[in-house]
């Protein structure tokens, strides 16, 4: 199954694909985060809203897709350097932060207040920031909250998976002590879908993920080639920290980062990044202009620190 968010109205409503239209669930399913919490009972009730003769029918190609998910019960979890071929292109290229290869995953997290929608623009803004760049990634939702769980465990408890483009700012990213948190929250800069599809609908063994700039291919890479899968991911996540309904979990970038290119090649204002997966759609978003900076002092420190 295939959910979508979408403005109907003045609300947001939930809507699942079928074929190349949408069927819109009533109000009182709430939204996906709902759905979710609600467990194997809201799938039950979206299946027998779906049997509803009355249901309105939207063309897919008429809508405009939202963040699927817009409510979070904490920051976005997120997976650095699960490609190994990732990992390796930026050798000798992070300054003070060279590490050897991680024999277990690398964990961060960023604001929920860095998601936008499928289609909408990248807030960009040249002062806050040199070096945007951009990282194709599968997104994971967590399906019913788990402790500690086996391997096996981890992967049943997976809802489903949409797409992300976790655009990075790489000054920011180093300037911090080594944490990611700051160049990785910038606010309107993650896009987020531009659906949801149940992971019974997912062969992550034939999935192939694409970054394109410009209409240029900058990322491709098979889902199989994740360094550690999905199932351990969530595995070492939830070792000791319990994982609930409704998190989202990104699980990495293939190599071709704009970064570990000779010169780098970051993005700039106008550019159009596209990420597209294997049976997940894809997202479409353009780089606007916003003033991200205003009144700050930190972009004159970053210049005397030069």
């Amino acid at each position: 199954m295939r959910f979508v968010a979408l403005q109907a109205g003045h609300q947001i409503r939930i809507g699942v694909i079928e074929d190349a239209t949408v069927r819109l669930l009533p109000c009182a399913a709430g939204d996906l985060t709902d759905i979710i919490a609600a467990g194997p009972a809201g799938m039950e009730r979206v299946q027998a809203s779906l049997m509803l003769p009355d249901l309105p029918r939207l063309p897919l190609a008429d809508i405009e897709p939202l963040a699927p998910l817009t409510r979070f019960s904490r920051d976005i979890l997120c997976t650095g350097w699960n490609y190994h071929a990732h990992f390796e292109e930026s050798v000798g290229k992070r300054g003070a932060q060279e590490v050897e290869r991680p024999k277990a995953p690398t964990f961060f997290t960023k604001a929920p207040s860095a998601v936008i929608g499928p289609r909408d623009p990248i807030a960009f803004d040249a002062g806050l920031s040199q070096c945007w760049d951009y990282e194709a990634e599968i997104a994971l939702i967590i399906g019913r909250d788990i402790f500690s769980p086996t391997v096996a465990e981890a992967e049943a408890a997976i809802f489903g998976y949409c797409l992300a483009n976790d655009i990075s700012q790489r000054d920011l990213q180093r300037r911090h002590g080594g944490q990611w948190l700051k160049g990785k929250s910038v606010d309107r800069t993650m896009p987020l879908g531009p659906y949801v599809v149940t992971a019974d609908e997912i062969d992550l063994s034939q999935v192939v993920l694409e970054c394109l700039v410009n209409g240029e291919t900058r990322q491709q890479a098979r889902a199989s080639q994740m360094a550690f899968s999905v199932g351990e991911l969530v595995a070492e996540l939830a070792f000791g920290m319990t994982l609930r309904a409704g998190d989202v979990v990104l699980t990495g970038t293939p190599s071709g980062i704009g970064s570990a290119h000779e010169p780098p090649v970051y993005l700039s204002e106008g550019d159009e990044v596209i990420v597209r997966a294997t049976g997940m759609g894809e997202l479409r978003n353009v780089l606007r202009a916003a003033d991200l900076v205003r009144n700050s002092p930190v972009p004159a420190r970053l210049v005397a620190n030069q």
